[in-house]
């Protein structure tokens, strides 16, 4: 199963978005979707709602791939 680094990787990448791009929709830094995409940091509850909503997933996929 993908961690959800993976899963934002993979989603970003599928719409040609930079980690700069995503992390302005997101609000956060771009060194944060660095960490989120590495595994090294786990977004917020608020933060993973904002990343589904940008990356146009169920936020309850996010949620699963971090089990």
């Amino acid at each position: 199963m993908n961690s959800m680094g993976q899963t934002i990787k993979m989603y970003r990448e599928m719409l040609n978005m930079t980690q700069e791009e995503l992390a302005q929709k997101v609000r956060v830094g771009a060194q944060t979707i660095a960490k989120y995409e590495s595994g090294e940091q786990i977004p917020s509850n608020q933060t993973i709602l904002k990343l589904s909503t940008v990356l146009d997933i169920p936020a309850q996929e996010l949620f699963q791939s971090n089990k």
